[in-house]
């Protein structure tokens, strides 16, 4: 699709570090890594978002199989990895072609943790300076 960056990449058209391929997917490292591992597992048809995708179709079964592999890869299959999707802005979703994250190295738990309490702390003081 016209103007889509990550239809750019699986085109070869605009770089990035590619770590797995085949007929239905690319992934490659984030270009905005949260973690040490960060992996975006694309599909190689472009598919906007989650909702756009035919009911039944396998190509999240798939991505899911893939991201596995790419956990195995890189090691981080026994410790622990997490892996997700977002789903519109409201969902964190920045680029509007179906992508799934594989993000590792880092103890994903201690960091939720923490940036929840940095949430939390924002939103009282937000509050205290709408309503003081």
């Amino acid at each position: 699709m016209s103007g889509c960056v990550f239809c750019e990449i699986i085109e070869g058209r605009r770089d990035a570090e590619k770590v797995y391929e085949d007929d239905l997917v690319v992934a490659f490292k984030d270009a905005n890594p949260i973690a040490p591992i960060h992996v975006l597992v694309v599909p190689r048809r472009h598919v906007p978002t989650l909702n756009d995708l035919p009911e039944g179709d396998p190509i999240l079964s798939h991505i899911g199989s893939v991201a596995r592999k790419i956990a195995e890869q890189y090691g981080v299959a026994e410790s622990g990895y997490r892996f997700f999707i977002n789903v519109n802005r409201g969902g964190g979703q920045v680029v509007f072609h179906l992508h799934a994250h594989v993000v590792a190295g880092r103890n994903m738990a201690q960091y939720l943790i923490r940036a929840t309490i940095g949430m939390i702390v924002a939103w009282k003081r937000l509050v205290k300076w709408i309503w003081p």
